[in-house]
């Protein structure tokens, strides 16, 4: 069977397009611990230092002094995390400070706590901005979460702390 050049270099092109769509779609993967990168933690302590480098030497910018506040890992170094909060402020932090239990920050101003996660369940109560909620697992649109003794179903677009896609329990 005959093919021209053109025909040739098309499927080429295509094949290499596909190659680099499944590349940039790969999961990154932290060199220390093997997981995913990024990914979301929550502060275990009342304070924790954020140096502006991997390391002891490197010079404290400011400290973290909400426990259970949420984080994202962006990268790994040693014992070292790099991280970032829901204000894209960031820096390094010792892996001992923080603790793979998921948290979330509610975002919108006031952010409905339903029975279900449905936008017509009843609601169960309502958070303002700046609340930390703990997270149990994540649907496509909806997390369950608690705060103290208030517990329900929250719009992911309504807080910061799980990946818009992120599905777990």
């Amino acid at each position: 069977m005959l093919r021209s050049k053109g025909a040739a270099r098309a499927a080429v092109a295509a094949l290499l397009a596909a190659a680099l769509a499944i590349a940039a779609r790969a999961e990154t993967l932290g060199p220390e611990t093997n997981l995913p990168l990024p990914r979301y933690v929550s502060l275990k302590t009342e304070k924790a230092n954020v140096r502006r480098g991997p390391g002891l030497t490197h010079r404290i910018d400011w400290v973290f002094v909400r426990r259970g506040m949420p984080l994202e890992i962006v990268a790994e170094y040693g014992h070292w995390r790099k991280v970032r909060d829901v204000d894209d402020a960031g820096g390094w932090v010792h892996f001992a400070m923080l603790r793979g239990a998921r948290s979330a920050v509610v975002t919108a101003p006031r952010a409905a706590l339903r029975e279900a996660p449905e936008r017509g369940a009843p609601l169960a109560a309502l958070a303002e901005a700046g609340v930390i909620l703990s997270i149990e697992k994540c649907e496509p649109d909806w997390c369950e979460v608690s705060a103290g003794a208030n517990d329900g179903w929250v719009l992911k677009s309504e807080i910061w702390g799980a990946g818009p896609d992120e599905v777990f329990d």
